[in-house]
């Protein structure tokens, strides 16, 4: 698998979450091409580009000019949220292909064929796809 390495402040300020910079961060897409995830060592985010479902409601810390719900994030320990950024993480990194993963920091994504399934070492997570989401 290639290695994707981007610097985070090339991302932008509007990463949620996002690692300090100069941070390794590792692409990796569901093999249908519909998500697109990177994790670094205290960051982890999927997002999707199509999907059947509606995220909950914008919470009022999220600007209206901002994308919202249009993925989800999670940290080493603690819930996964929706993301609120102008960015996207469709598009890098290779196919992580069904049956396989992806792990750093406490936190890994199981690429199966029913979508993305991320977690972290203390259980929290979600799974996202294009039929539907779970946060736990």
């Amino acid at each position: 698998m290639k290695r994707v390495v981007i610097a985070a402040a090339a991302l932008g300020a509007a990463l949620v979450g996002a690692p300090a910079a100069g941070a390794d961060i590792v692409g990796f897409t569901s093999p249908s091409g519909n998500i697109g995830c990177m994790l670094a060592e205290d960051f982890l985010r999927c997002d999707i580009a199509e999907r059947d479902w509606a995220p909950p409601p914008r919470p009022a810390d999220c600007p209206e000019f901002t994308g919202y719900g249009q993925g989800i994030t999670l940290k080493p320990t603690g819930p996964a949220s929706f993301v609120c950024a102008g960015d996207t993480t469709l598009g890098y990194g290779d196919v992580l292909p069904y049956g396989q993963f992806q792990a750093g920091g406490g936190m890994s994504c199981n690429s199966e064929p029913s979508g993305m399934r991320c977690s972290n070492s203390d259980g929290h997570g979600f799974t996202i796809s294009r039929q539907a989401y779970t946060l736990f």
